[in-house]
């Protein structure tokens, strides 16, 4: 073919080319540099350099486009189709998305290069692995591809590759499809359809333990999808207590436990022995409730847990508490208050103060109950918790003001000389004498 041939071709071709699709400005330098060449050097020894069918593909149709005909050329069916599926769905959903909505923002599936060679990679990967009854392969490459996706606005699309992994009918017990319906499970609990999480979880749990599989850590990959189950389950069974169905809550927190004790998975256990403990407290039964309190103290005094132990302790002096037996009660908060004092907890240490001073209060002695006030809110300020801070003062400032008139009802009633020298002392200095010092004086004033 002459040189002057060669011009009318890619005379004719380059016109068409559109600069705004991707990946199209390289080739388009390329053609540039090869017609600068051929009039640069016109030798008829060399022949011309021919634009091959698929390098004009890539100017003339869009990036998925030239992909799913390439995928098709190739001879994957399967894959162009799985491909074409996902470029319709993501078509009609942001065709079926408000106007001005999140997903009308985002970047169309069809214009993201990286994401659609990635898809084609693995599918082929996996169509391949299909022709050859390598089912197992399969699986991996769309449990792949199902990870790949992991960006919040690819939800849909990890969803769609794993449940084509797990629900596989052949390979669809094996790890990597096992592995696929934990992420379901996962999956489906971030976007609270916990029934579905639930149930993908206990398929998994099934599978899991007929596989016998380990994870990375040496461990039975059972334990990574029992502890999720156990949080699908701790989040129903929340569920239910805010609907006043307890008894649900109760029996799914059981079966939590069980699977805990079965696995020998001790952290599980003691946490779902204090979420057992919390709920029996809830609905009343503290005699239940401190018998797993109890349990969640001896594990986590096993695994040297000290916020487990902190909480525990705190829950199980509630329940001392509403059964009355306050000497037991102040006991187990000075137990609490010490260990958060050694193990650096300062904000348990602060509210384990507080509790102190309102049990003190409500046996009306003020003054005890402001000496513990004093040191939680002295604890709140200096790890700066505003939160703890207002309650702390709230509470104080209660305590103190109750101080000042216990005190003065005292002097009232009271016929003595002194008595009546502070009240004409108080009603001078009115509103100027300093809380505090009226607070620290109360025990001598009462002795006299």
């Amino acid at each position: 073919m002459n040189v002057a041939a060669t011009r009318r071709q890619t005379g004719s071709f380059l016109p068409d080319i559109n600069n705004k699709h991707r990946g199209t400005t390289s080739q388009l330098s390329r053609l540039k540099q090869q017609k600068t060449s051929l009039r640069s050097n016109p030798a008829p020894d060399k022949p011309a350099q021919i634009i091959s069918k698929k390098e004009v593909a890539r100017f003339r149709y869009r990036p998925d486009q030239f992909l799913c005909v390439e995928t098709l050329q190739d001879g994957f069916h399967r894959s162009f189709a799985d491909i074409f599926f996902l470029l319709s769905s993501d078509r009609g959903r942001r065709a079926a998305a408000e106007p001005g909505s999140a997903l009308r923002s985002q970047t169309p599936l069809q214009d993201q290069q990286e994401k659609l060679e990635t898809m084609r990679l693995h599918l082929t990967r996996a169509e391949q692995a299909e022709r050859t009854g390598s089912w197992s392969s399969l699986c991996e490459q769309r449990w792949l591809l199902g990870r790949y996706f992991s960006a919040p606005e690819d939800v849909w699309l990890s969803l769609h590759f794993h449940h084509s992994c797990a629900d596989r009918e052949h390979g669809g017990r094996s790890r990597p499809a096992t592995e696929a319906r934990a992420c379901l499970a996962e999956l489906y609990l971030q976007k609270g359809d916990l029934e579905e999480a639930r149930q993908q979880a206990e398929l998994c749990v099934k599978q899991a333990e007929d596989g016998g599989w380990l994870d990375p850590d040496g461990r039975p990959m059972m334990f990574r999808v029992c502890r999720e189950l156990w949080r699908i389950y701790s989040r129903i069974a929340d569920a239910s207590l805010a609907a006043s169905r307890s008894d649900e809550a109760l029996a799914l927190l059981h079966k939590s436990y069980s699977i805990s004790t079965e696995c020998e998975d001790k952290q599980m256990e003691g946490e779902v022995a204090y979420q057992l403990g919390l709920t029996y407290q809830s609905v009343g039964d503290h005699d239940t409730a401190k018998q797993f309190f109890n349990s969640c103290m001896q594990i986590c005094g096993t695994l040297e847990d000290p916020h487990g132990l902190v909480k525990a302790y705190r829950a199980m002096a509630q329940s001392l508490e509403s059964e009355g037996q306050i000497d037991e009660t102040i006991q187990c908060l000075e137990t609490l208050a010490d260990m958060s004092r050694i193990s650096g907890l300062q904000d348990k240490l602060a509210d384990a103060c507080l509790c102190q001073g309102n049990i003190y209060c409500a046996r009306s002695q003020y003054v005890r109950g402001c000496e513990f006030f004093q040191l939680g809110y002295d604890v709140a300020c200096s790890i700066e918790d505003v939160t703890l801070l207002q309650k702390a003062q709230v509470l104080l400032a209660g305590a103190r003001s109750r101080c000042l008139v216990m005190k003065h009802m005292g002097d009232a009633e009271s016929s003595s000389n002194s008595a009546l020298r502070r009240l004409l002392d108080w009603g001078d200095n009115r509103g100027r004498q300093d809380a505090s010092t009226e607070a620290t004086s109360l025990a001598s004033a009462t002795s006299q």
